[in-house]
């Protein structure tokens, strides 16, 4: 199996397997990320298209002074964070979260791939609407830390922040998450 770094100098040499060898070893990773950002299949389907044209035309300009993955994550933040502009220039009916947990939607708009299976569906759905409320800048970060495994030089890196910087979005990411997942599901005092 080739390497990132033999797979980006085939592709720039014109080679269609590479190009493909590439977008499919990723584009699990980029949708999900997508996925957990936006909200809904189709708009992760978008954002993940957007990425890897972006990632497409600026091959070239790859200098591999950092991982391959670390690059096409800053690519998939610029194009994540150009799309939540867009939604603030435009912006759509933010979805409530239900206070009742049972009342949270199915697997819809959710990933249903390998991962996302072994999940429950309830909890997922859930989770995607928890992560809806936080700030794009939270929601990236708990998803380069969490879902991408990202250490926080890493992230302050491919962000151009400083890893305290990282550290305090990330905590305080949690402890939002934290304190809403709390606020549904309290227990209602005996009668």
């Amino acid at each position: 199996m080739e390497n990132d770094n033999e797979l980006i100098a085939n592709a720039l040499n014109g080679s269609l397997q590479a190009w493909e060898a590439l977008v499919r070893r990723y584009e699990g990773r980029v949708y999900n990320y997508s996925l957990r950002l936006t909200g809904n299949r189709d708009d992760a389907m978008d954002l993940m298209q957007d990425v890897f044209l972006g990632v497409y035309r600026n091959l070239a300009r790859f200098r591999g002074e950092s991982q391959f993955i670390s690059w096409l994550f800053r690519i998939a933040h610029n194009k994540a964070v150009d799309l939540a502009r867009r939604r603030r220039a435009n912006p759509v009916k933010d979805q409530a979260l239900p206070d009742d947990p049972e009342d949270w939607p199915d697997d819809q708009g959710v990933d249903t791939g390998p991962q996302a299976l072994a999940m429950d569906a309830e909890s997922n759905a859930g989770l995607q609407l928890l992560l809806q409320t936080l700030s794009p800048e939270q929601r990236l970060i708990l998803e380069l830390k969490v879902f991408q495994s990202m250490t926080f030089d890493e992230i302050a890196m491919m962000q151009d922040i400083s890893a305290n910087t990282a550290k305090t979005r990330f905590y305080s990411a949690l402890k939002k998450l934290r304190a809403l997942m709390e606020g549904h599901h309290e227990l209602s005092p005996d009668p």
